[in-house]
C-alpha cells in the first residue's frame, strides 16, 4: 500500500473515532447541558483500561501496569467503556447534586488535572509518564495483518463501531429520554417542577457519554499501539468541544461533520504536511490558530453550527366549543399541562390558537 493511501485510511480512522467521542460529549453538553471539561480524562481511562485488559501480564512485557488480562477484542474495548462509565458514576455522585454550570466546569477540569498527575507519577498504575506501548493489534495475528494492511482494516472496524454507536445514540435522542434531557438542558428548574428527577437523568447522560468516551479511547490505543499522558492534556477536551460546536450542538449528523472539519481536516491532515524549512513545528502552531479562528467565526456568525439542531414541536389543541350565545372563542396560547411522556419535551409544547 502506498504512503498516500496509508495517510488516507489514517484520516478515516480519526474521523470515525472522533465522531464517537463527539457523540459522547454531545449527549452530556449538547443534549443535557453538562459542561464536562474533564471529558478527555474519561477518554484516557477507557484507553488505559482497554490496553491493560488486552495486554499480557506486566511481568512478561517489561512495563508496569495493573491487570494484564490478555482479553481479545472487543471484550477489552467494552471493559474500557464500562470503566469510563464507572468513573463517571463516582464523579457524578460527588459533583452533580450540588454544583451547576461554571462551578461544575471548574471542578471537572480540576479533576482532569488530578487524573493526569496520578497517571503521570504513579508508575505501577499505567507505567507512569512512558504510558502503555506494544498494545496488541486486534485480529492482526489471526488474519496475518502487516502494519500497512492493519491500518485500513482497523479503520473499517472503527467505522462499524461508530455506526453501531450512532444507531443507539439516535434512538436515545429521539426517545422520551432524549426529550427529557433537552428539557433539563433548557431549564432544569422547570423540568424538576414537572416531576422529572434531574439528577437521575443527568447521571444517565454522564454514564452514556462516558461510555462513548471510553470506547473512543480504547480504539485510539489499539490503533496507535500506545498511549501516554501527553496524549490527553486538558486542552484535548476543548478540541472535542470545537468538533460539536462547529458541527452543530445537539445534532448527531453534525458530530460527523464537525469531526470531518475540525479533527480530520484541521488537525490530523496538516500533521502529514512537510515541515517548513527552518521553522520546525510552525505548522502545528498555525493549525492551532486556524482552529481558534474557525471557532470564533462559528460562534459569531453561526452559533447553531453547520448542521443545526432540529427543532421538535408538538401541538395540543383544546376541544372545540362555543358559548350558547354564539360567536368565536380563541384558545389562549401558553404551555399545555403535559402528561408524563409530554413533560420531557420541555418548552416547545404549546396550545395553538384556533377560532371555533
Amino acid at each position: 500500500m502506498s504512503a498516500f493511501w496509508y495517510y488516507v485510511f489514517t484520516l478515516v480512522f480519526f474521523l470515525f473515532d472522533y465522531f464517537i467521542l463527539a457523540m459522547g460529549l454531545n449527549i452530556q453538553y449538547g443534549e443535557t447541558g453538562i459542561l464536562n471539561f474533564a471529558y478527555i480524562g474519561f477518554v484516557a481511562i477507557g484507553a488505559y483500561m482497554t490496553g491493560v485488559a488486552g495486554m499480557p501480564n506486566a511481568g512478561t512485557s517489561g512495563q508496569h501496569y495493573i491487570l494484564g488480562l490478555n482479553l481479545p477484542f472487543p471484550i477489552n474495548l467494552i471493559i474500557g467503556g464500562l470503566s469510563a462509565s464507572a468513573l463517571a458514576f463516582l464523579v457524578a455522585l460527588i459533583t452533580l447534586r450540588r454544583l451547576r454550570t461554571d462551578y461544575l466546569a471548574m471542578v471537572l477540569i480540576s479533576l482532569s488535572l488530578v487524573l493526569y498527575d496520578i497517571s503521570n507519577n504513579f508508575i505501577p498504575l499505567f507505567n507512569g509518564a512512558d504510558g502503555l506501548y506494544n498494545v496488541p493489534e486486534p485480529f492482526a495475528s489471526a488474519l496475518k495483518l502487516t502494519t500497512n494492511s492493519f491500518v485500513p482494516f482497523f479503520a473499517g472496524v472503527a467505522g462499524v463501531v461508530a455506526l453501531i454507536l450512532w444507531f443507539f445514540m439516535s434512538r436515545i435522542t429521539r426517545s422520551p429520554l432524549g426529550r427529557t434531557l433537552r428539557a433539563i438542558r433548557d431549564d432544569p428548574t422547570v423540568a424538576s417542577a414537572l416531576g422529572k428527577g434531574v439528577f437521575r437523568y443527568q447521571l444517565t447522560s454522564m454514564l452514556v457519554g462516558s461510555f462513548y468516551a471510553g470506547v473512543g479511547g480504547g480504539l485510539l490505543i489499539q490503533f496507535g499501539g500506545s498511549f501516554n499522558p501527553t496524549a490527553w492534556l486538558p486542552g484535548e477536551t476543548f478540541v472535542i468541544f470545537a468538533v460539536i460546536i462547529v458541527g452543530g450542538v445537539g445534532n448527531n449528523v453534525g458530530m460527523l461533520v464537525g469531526a470531518l472539519v475540525v479533527e480530520t481536516l484541521l488537525i490530523h491532515l496538516p500533521a502529514f504536511l512537510p515541515a517548513i524549512p527552518g521553522h520546525p513545528g510552525l505548522i502545528e502552531y498555525i493549525d492551532t490558530m486556524v482552529i481558534g479562528v474557525v471557532l470564533m467565526i462559528m460562534l459569531w456568525f453561526r452559533p447553531q453550527g453547520i448542521v443545526p439542531e432540529r427543532v421538535r414541536r408538538s401541538k395540543f389543541l383544546l376541544p372545540d366549543f362555543a358559548p350558547s350565545g354564539g360567536g368565536a372563542v380563541i384558545a389562549p396560547t401558553g404551555p399545555a399541562i403535559p402528561t408524563e411522556e409530554a413533560a420531557g419535551a420541555g418548552p416547545p409544547f404549546f396550545i395553538e390558537e384556533k377560532d371555533v
